[in-house]
This record gives structure tokens, sequence and C-alpha cells, in this order.
């Protein structure tokens, strides 16, 4: 790579502020908001993610009581006492982690999205890698220096950066507020986080003069970087001026992610036109002392929750009172969950797919999705099989929250996802039916167990249809169907044991938006 196009790409954040003690990054070059794509779409929505670093434990946090003894069985030193869990309105099969009565309120109340199994085919169980993928929107075998974010952003604000700010946009479009830079913002070489330090540039941009520099590469760098480092100062003054403007807000708990959450709503009140806020959660990498085991609600994955929970939910009473719920929505996101066993050090190692959290008044409330399948004699090697792509809320958010044409979905997400009805219709005057999780579409298999041979049947609508065969880990092991059939009906597969290892397997068939997951047995 040339070196000057490497200090484009790899410089994403300039000259951090500071509100309350926290660094607020103005986001630039970031692999999240690199592309050339062209293209508007107006609105004033926002988008707010909270990134749980180090891999949650999806199955501590989202219970399967349907399920309880095989999910007692497989973790009896970490497992939650069943009397103990939070019972969310509606659903009996399904609850949440004790500590989170705040989200407990939140379901109540409408405002919470809990998406079950979210991955993706080939999961990594590597947190740099895993965290790239769900940043970049790729799949695990595809490594884009791009995000799916910064595709849209760039959609939305054709020949960024060197055209802003501006007297139409005048505000940053992306901001990450938090003291840590790491998993967000690491590039493949460097950390893409850069203060201004030197005093005499810094009064150089206070003056709005350079020293002069050479006609060389060094020269067209530092030209570069200085070009860079003056837009990020006025975007500062900006963020300031915004923050400053509110001078009332609620009471949020004391904890890191409620401290990042409180400013993003003092910018937003403050009117800053950013779209999108990145902040970040860390400590979720509970190999070991995950809970206390003389009392398995409480302890480090417990305090985690804990401030999850109660800080989204402060966050969601100032939106309101500061009246601007109706313009944001937030998901949460972590690289990985984990296995289905734990292990002996009261903790558990790295999995694959996890719930998601959505969290808004224009959300719609409730579960999407079945309980994950946990077999009655797990082993160590065992996951959580995916039922929704990530890339599916990605592009659910990009059409039903940020109204971007479904014609956009290919240039941003490279690739058709279904959508999913998370959102409210009125939003974007969408046609969300939520038909994805109706039982419509089913799939049967016998013998079940096999040994030799199990003939599959599964019914769809006509459509493109994919049916994959997913191991106990959760990983795809073979394509069984990809195909578009021309009418609704019932279709087969013969599937042969051969070559497959005794265990449990689990057959997903996603049928247009639909989606269904099964397991089955060899012996």
């Amino acid at each position: 790579m040339e070196r000057k196009k490497f200090i484009r790409n790899s410089l994403a954040l300039l000259a951090p502020t500071m509100i309350s003690g926290n660094p607020i990054h103005i986001l630039q070059d970031h692999p999240l908001l690199n592309t050339e794509l062209l293209g508007t779409s107006s609105t004033d929505k926002v988008l707010v993610i909270i990134q749980l670093s180090g891999g949650n434990d999806g199955l501590n946090t989202v219970v399967p009581l349907s399920n309880y003894n095989n999910y007692y069985n497989a973790r009896t030193n970490i497992a939650l006492p069943e009397k103990k869990i939070l019972k969310l309105t509606g659903n009996n099969a399904t609850g949440i982690h004790p500590s989170m009565t705040a989200f407990q309120k939140l379901f109540l109340d409408g405002k919470l999205n809990i998406v079950q199994s979210v991955g993706y085919p080939q999961p990594s169980f590597s947190h740099f890698r895993a965290t790239d993928i769900w940043m970049s929107g790729s799949s695990s075998d595809q490594y884009l220096n791009t995000g799916w974010a910064g595709r849209y952003l760039n959609y939305q604000y054709p020949g960024y950066p060197d055209a802003y700010p501006n007297a139409d946009h005048p505000d940053p479009i992306a901001i990450q507020i938090g003291s840590l830079a790491s998993l967000t913002c690491q590039g493949p070489a460097v950390n893409m986080a850069l203060s201004i330090s030197d005093p005499s540039s810094f009064y150089n941009l206070i003056e709005g003069t350079d020293a002069v520099v050479s006609n060389t590469n060094a020269g067209y760098e530092l030209s570069f970087l200085r070009s860079i480092a003056k837009q990020t100062n006025q975007y500062t003054v900006r963020i300031k001026k915004a923050s400053d403007s509110v001078k009332q807000q609620v009471t949020y708990p004391n904890n890191n992610l409620a401290a990042q959450l409180k400013i993003v709503a003092r910018l937003i009140k403050g009117g800053l036109g950013t779209k999108v806020y990145m902040v970040n959660y860390g400590g979720f990498d509970t190999h070991s002392g995950q809970v206390v085991l003389t009392d398995t609600t409480t302890g480090a994955h417990a305090n985690l929750l804990k401030g999850l929970s109660d800080s989204v939910a402060a966050f969601q009473s100032d939106l309101s009172g500061l009246e601007i719920e109706d313009r944001v929505i937030g998901m949460t996101y972590s690289e990985f969950g984990r296995r289905i066993k734990s292990n002996a050090s009261v903790g558990t190692d790295h999995g694959s797919a996890a719930p998601l959290f959505l969290f808004g008044k224009n959300v719609r409330g409730g579960i999407f999705g079945d309980n994950p399948t946990i077999p009655s004699t797990a082993t160590s090697n065992d996951n959580i099989p995916y039922q929704f792509d990530f890339r599916s809320i990605y592009n659910t958010i990009l059409q039903n929250w940020f109204c971007v044409s479904q014609a956009a979905e290919i240039e941003i997400l490279l690739k058709q996802f279904p959508i999913m009805p998370l959102i409210n219709a009125s939003v974007c005057g969408a046609n969300n039916k939520n038909s994805i999780f109706s039982k419509e579409s089913l799939i049967y298999n016998y013998p079940n167990p096999f040994s030799n041979l199990t003939k599959i049947e599964f019914k769809t609508q006509g459509g493109h249809t994919i049916l994959q065969l997913l191991n106990g880990a959760g990983i795809v092991v073979k394509l069984l169907v990809d195909t578009t059939y021309n009418f609704a009906g019932t279709n087969s597969y013969n599937l042969y044991g051969a070559g497959l290892s005794p265990g449990v397997y689990y057959i997903r068939m996603q049928n247009g938006d639909k989606i269904f997951v099964k397991a089955i047995i060899k012996i």
C-alpha cells in the first residue's frame, strides 16, 4: 500500500475533546466510515451502538426456561436458579438475568427487543477477527477495510471528508465516546486514535495558520494531517456548544457506560446532526470467576449486566425527558457468545451465536426467534447455532430506521439479507409484517436420530431457499440447498450420515424472510 494511502486509511480519530472527563472521538476515515458509494437519504434518526467487548455469555443473559433442565445440567457451577430468573410479560418460555430488572421494565413498556441466537456462518472465536466481522459486516472469509455503518454514512454524505464540515452539514457524522478506542478503533497495524498534543500545532489551529511544508511525500502527508486536524477542531467547537446547551438530565448510574450514554443524550438534545454514536462497555470475556459460587446470581457477569440494564434504562428515561425519544434507537452487540457448557474455572469459553438487544420507543418490543436448543449431554465443544444473521439486523436498521432504499442494500451490505420486524412500520412507512417468525415454513426429518440416512422435508412459500447443516459448534459444515423455487410446496433432501461424526447437528432453513432451525442427531 502507498504510504499516503496508509496514512489516510489509518487516520480515524483526531484531537479528542473532553466532556465530563470522557474523551470524545470524531470518526473520520475509520474503517467504519470509508467507502466511495454515492447517493443520499433524508432522516433525522440516530443510532446508538453499544459494543459489549469480550463476548457476552448469552445463555446466562437470556435464559431458555423451556429447556431449563438441559441448561442447568450443562453449567451446574454457574447456572442461575430457576426461581430467580426474571420472567418476561407474555412469555413463559424465556427469562432474563436477575440483575436486569430495568430491562424487564423496558420489555414491559414495549421498548426492548430480544433477538435470539444472532450470528453468522463459520463463526470466528478470535476477539479481533470476530469484532472485525461485526464492524465491517463481512462474511468470515471476507476481509474488508470498510464498515457497514461507514458505507451507509458515505452513502448519506458523499465526498466525505474533503467537503466537510460545511454550511449544510456542520456536525461530525459519527462519534465514538469513551476512554477506550481499542477494538472499535483498532486498524490492521495501529490504533486509529490520534490526539493533537504538540503545542505549536494546537496554537496554529486556533490562529488558523500553518508552517510551510516541503514539496515532498512527507510534506503532503503533513498537510493532510493538518487539514483533518483543522476539520476536527471545528467539530470540537460544535460538540462543546451542543453539550453546554443542555443544563438538566436525569440521574444516571455510577458506571462508565452510563457516563458515555449521558453524553450521547446531551449531544443529541444539544442539536448535533450526528447519525451514529458508538460506545464501549468491556469486561465480558468471562473465562473464570463469572459468578460467585455461593450465589450464582451475583459476581462479575451479574455486575456487567446490571450496569448495562440500568444504564440503558436511564438513557431511555433521559431521552424521554429531553423530548428526543422519537429520534433514537440503540442496539447492543458482542463479538461472539460463549459455549453451552461452562468450564472448571467457574466461567465460559468463546462461543458463537448470542442474543442481541434493540431498545427505544420505536422498536416493536418482544422476543424474536426461538429459544436455542441445548443438548441433554452438552460437551465442551457444543455451541449455540445461529438463527439470524447479524446483517439482517443491520439491513433492518438501514431500511426501516434510516429509510435507505432497498436498492441500496447491495451497495451498503454487499449482499441481500432479509429484514426483520424489529422497528415500528410507521417510521419509514414500511410494511413490516411479522412473517419471519411465523411457523408456516417447517422442517421435518426422519428417522431422527439417524445413522446412515435421514430424509429432510421442508415446506417453502416459493422463492429463494437455503438449507444448511450446522455442527454442534454452530458452524456451517455443508450447504444442502441453495435454489429458487417457482412455487410454494414441500421439498426434500436426503442427508447421508457418511462422513458425519456422531453428535448433535442443526438444520437451518431460510426461505425469503422466514427462518427456522431444527436439531437433529447423528448416531
